[in-house]
């Protein structure tokens, strides 16, 4: 089968869909189908070979207390026809399907079968003119043209189908299980008595950094011995978290940046708590099943997107979003009870291996073979 994987979001910086698309690829590639990747890059995507396609130059817009890099170019569509003209797909496969512009154009051009996942929850996209395309006639025609519907969790099911009322499978996101996994080494520099908590994430507001700061300091004076480790991309607002840090002369805070990706399984083997304070916006929580995987207990925001992978007081603790008090409160109690961090770690081991990327890819190569089947296509 002669696959693509079409994302809108900038393939050259690192994200949850590109992600989730990277992993459909490399597993479908194993299974033998030849499968492509078409998405815009602000700068060359290796690795790929002739296996990625760029389309589209990606440019930064604020949505949902992120940063959404997508193409708006209107000229896409000789590009666009062009490629699928000289590949001729069997199916293709359009994440967020209706994110400006690529995808969109992708449908309208596109005359084999069509599926689309949708990663979203609960999106108000701040940029004006999203809301009104969203809504019209237009783009009711071009959801009209997936032969295929995919929702990566039940809130963002609930949240599409808000808008665009249909069936659709759920197919959760993924994790790559050899790679988290509870055998793993704990990074040395950090083994030396404290109590290490970690975050994970971009400093973006919507990922509520700003609120484990304030649990930390209300921690810190109980709890002397322990360390509070922050990886992520730094943006403009790493500047204010520091500022925040110096300001309430908090000790023992790290910022270990942009980790690379082989190494961030030993950061989740390093910590005793891993705290995920985000504050909405999120369908799903991949990092919160890598950190299970790990065998890392949490704490978590009660959160749609995280209360689908996690339950209070099996793998972790869920705590109202936007409340230090609460927060600080749940991770002062990990800390101090050593025995429930491990009952909660090891459900986490078993909780995640569920969510192996081996298994979610044959689950959507299953969904493609029924879409196909139901549509009596022959390939």
């Amino acid at each position: 089968m002669k696959i693509a994987l079409v994302s809108p979001y900038d393939y050259s910086y690192p994200g949850g869909v590109c992600r989730h698309i990277s992993s459909l690829e490399y597993y479908f590639t194993r299974m033998g189908h030849l499968v492509k990747i078409i998405a815009p890059a602000s700068s060359p995507v290796t690795g790929y070979g002739d296996r990625f396609i760029a389309i589209g130059k990606p440019r930064a817009i604020p949505a949902s207390g992120s940063i959404a890099r997508i193409t708006i170019s209107l000229n896409l569509t000789d590009k666009v026809k062009e490629v699928l003209e000289r590949e001729k797909f069997d199916v293709v496969h359009l994440h967020e399907p209706l994110a400006p512009t690529l995808c969109p154009t992708v449908l309208r051009l596109s005359k084999t079968v069509n599926i689309g996942t949708f990663h979203a929850n609960e999106s108000k996209p701040s940029y004006r003119w999203a809301k009104p395309f969203m809504m019209s006639r237009l783009y009711k025609k071009w959801f009209n043209r997936l032969d295929g519907r995919i929702a990566v969790s039940r809130p963002a099911m609930e949240y599409v189908n808000k808008h665009y009322p249909c069936s659709y499978d759920i197919i959760p996101n993924g994790i790559e299980l050899d790679h988290f996994r509870p055998d793993l080494e704990p990074l040395p520099e950090f083994m030396d008595g404290k109590i290490n908590l970690l975050f994970v994430g971009r400093m973006e507001k919507r990922k509520g950094l700003e609120y484990l700061l304030k649990a930390y300091r209300l921690i810190k004076p109980d709890c002397p011995d322990c360390r509070l480790i922050i990886v992520g991309p730094g943006t403009h607002s790493r500047e204010k978290y520091e500022k925040m840090v110096a300001e309430s002369e908090l000790k023992d805070v790290v910022f270990a940046g942009n980790v690379d990706y082989k190494i961030l399984p030993r950061y989740y083997r390093t910590a005793d708590v891993f705290c995920a304070p985000a504050t909405g916006h999120e369908s799903f929580g991949i990092i919160l099943l890598e950190a299970m995987a790990t065998g890392t207990p949490l704490v978590a925001s009660r959160i749609s997107g995280y209360a689908s992978v996690m339950t209070h007081e099996k793998e972790g603790l869920l705590v109202p979003p936007k409340q230090e008090v609460p927060l600080a409160q749940a991770i002062a109690r990990l800390i101090k009870d050593p025995s429930l961090r491990h009952r909660l770690g090891q459900q986490g081991i078993q909780t995640s291996s569920i969510y192996g990327w081996e298994s979610v890819s044959r689950r959507v190569m299953d969904y493609y073979t029924r879409t196909i089947l139901s549509k009596n296509i022959k390939l």
